[in-house]
Formats: C-alpha cells, sequence, structure tokens
C-alpha cells in the first residue's frame, strides 16, 4: 500500500469549535474542549487515519487580539502552525456573530500560498439562508479552495471533510504508527484533561488565569500510572473556589480527570492534585516549555 501522509492546520477565533473538529477527525478525543474561550494553549497534533492516507490535525490556540505574554504565546504557535501544512481549515462559527476576531484571522490567511476551506461549523443551530449569507460574504473576502457546512459536535458533514483532506495528502511515509492518535506525551495530556475538568465544573468561576502541571508521572509496578499535578491559581480566593467546601470540589475534579486518564491510557490511574498559589505562573519560563510554548517577548 502506497501511504500518504501531510498536515492540515485548523485555525479560527477563539470558540470556532476547533478542538471539537480535531477530536471528530481523529475518531476520539486528543483536545480539550470546553466553552471557555482560549482553552486551547499549545499546538497539539492530532493523527487522523483514512484508508492510506495520514492527516497530521494541528489544533491551534484561538487567534485574538493578545494583551499578555501568554497570549501572545499562543497567537504566535497558531500562526507558527501554518508553515509546514498542506492545507488551513479556516473555522467560523456560523451561529455566532462575525466579529473583528473572525476578520483577523481571514486578514492573516488571505495572502497564504496553502489550499484554504471555510468550515462553517454549528449549522445546525443555524438557518439556511444565513449559512448561505455568510459564505457568500467570508468568500468575498478570501479566495477559499472550497467551503464545508459542518457540526462538529454530532459530526454532521465531518465524514465529507475527512475524505477531501485525505485526498489531499501528498505521498510520503505515515509519521506516526497507525494506532497513535496525538503527538502530545501522556503527562502534557494528563494536565490538559484536569484542566479541562477545572474549566468544566468551575466556569464563571474562575479566571482564565489557572494551569496544571503534571510534577510526576510513573509506571507503578502493576502497570497503572501514579500522577501527581499541582493547580497553579494566581489568588488565595481563587484556590479556595477549587478546594470547594471541605475539599468537595478538588475530589470531584479528580474523579472525573481519574475516569478519563484511565479510559483514555487503558489502565488505572492514581491521581494527586495539589492547589498552589503562583501569582506570576504566567512570567514562568519553566510553564511555557510544559505547555510546548515558545517564551514571547
Amino acid at each position: 500500500m502506497t501511504q500518504r501522509c501531510g498536515f492540515v492546520a485548523v485555525v479560527g477565533a477563539p470558540n470556532a469549535g476547533k478542538s471539537t473538529l480535531v477530536n471528530a477527525l481523529v475518531g476520539q478525543k486528543v483536545a480539550i474542549v470546553s466553552p471557555k474561550a482560549q482553552t486551547t494553549r499549545t499546538r497539539l497534533m492530532g493523527v487522523a487515519m483514512a484508508g492510506d492516507a495520514q492527516i497530521i490535525l494541528i489544533d491551534t490556540p484561538g487567534i485574538f487580539a493578545p494583551t499578555r505574554r501568554l497570549d501572545r504565546a499562543m497567537v504566535a504557535a497558531a500562526w507558527g502552525s501554518l508553515e509546514e501544512a498542506e492545507a488551513i481549515l479556516v473555522m467560523v462559527d456560523a451561529a455566532a456573530k462575525l466579529t473583528g476576531r473572525v476578520e483577523r484571522v481571514l486578514e492573516g490567511v488571505a495572502n497564504r500560498p496553502e489550499k484554504k476551506y471555510l468550515i462553517l461549523n454549528k449549522v445546525d443551530l443555524t438557518k439556511k439562508d444565513k449559512l448561505l449569507t455568510i459564505a457568500t460574504e467570508l468568500n468575498a473576502k478570501v479566495a477559499f479552495d472550497e467551503t464545508f457546512f459542518i457540526a462538529a459536535s454530532s459530526g454532521d458533514g465531518v465524514p465529507e471533510l475527512k475524505a477531501h483532506l485525505a485526498a489531499l495528502m501528498p505521498e510520503g511515509p505515515w509519521h506516526f504508527p497507525e494506532d497513535e492518535v496525538s503527538d502530545a506525551p501522556e503527562r502534557m495530556l494528563a494536565a490538559e484533561i484536569t484542566r479541562e475538568q477545572l474549566y468544566r465544573q468551575l466556569h464563571e468561576e474562575l479566571p482564565y488565569q489557572s494551569t496544571v502541571e503534571t510534577e510526576l508521572f510513573k509506571t507503578r509496578p502493576d502497570g497503572s500510572a501514579e500522577i501527581h499535578q499541582q493547580i497553579f491559581v494566581a489568588r488565595d480566593n481563587q484556590r479556595a473556589i477549587v478546594l470547594g467546601k471541605g475539599g468537595s470540589r478538588i475530589k470531584e475534579i479528580g474523579a472525573r480527570a481519574r475516569a478519563e486518564l484511565a479510559e483514555l491510557m487503558g489502565r488505572k490511574v492514581h491521581l494527586f492534585l495539589h492547589v498552589k498559589v503562583k501569582e506570576n505562573w504566567d512570567e514562568d519560563r519553566g510553564v511555557y516549555r510544559d505547555m510546548g510554548l515558545d517564551w514571547v517577548d
């Protein structure tokens, strides 16, 4: 069998549904999903298989106007990922208003040489006449090669998009084994799963200024995984929120993260969480290194 392999970058404004689409194309979870904007912080690769083609999907942080160092690093990672791609998927939430953030993404890709596809997401929540209006308006701004209408959360339209991307892949050896779905090391994946639970369970109570670091990840003699993580927050009152009354919230976060990690890794997981106040964690070079982000001045 002739192998084919290539890269596809998924870009868009925060909350367009990029991670949900990457998970749908891969066929299982590789990227965390949250209703909170800017959940994806690092450039994460998901590996989708389609016959003889291996599609390496680059799930990028949402592109927005950066204000802090972490914001700048995330946006730099998003734009940097386009350099090696065969195609760029520009995701737009069709159910939301077209904002300046969408305009910023369009301006960034308009003159790029790669094939560009407009992916209108959440079509199940949008009237057909509005969809056609948006598609016409955006295609007038950027010369897209094609437009796809999908609902990433339900998988509607995803098989057609996947087949199209598979046909684009150039001949060449696969970069990953057939059964590997992501380039993220297990310790990074573990931190991301816990961070997802933080966002899901605390919603607006916990600001965006929190992160999770895996301090220890080892395999016990019985084959189970032992994982110790630090949850960093910026202030004492945020620590109290994460802990919950009598430690109830941290127990629930740990229980759900542990269950999901066990399912993803296919083995028993012992997860130990600690919450620490670190005022300027987003000014720590080590945190950036662990996230796989470049330090941006």
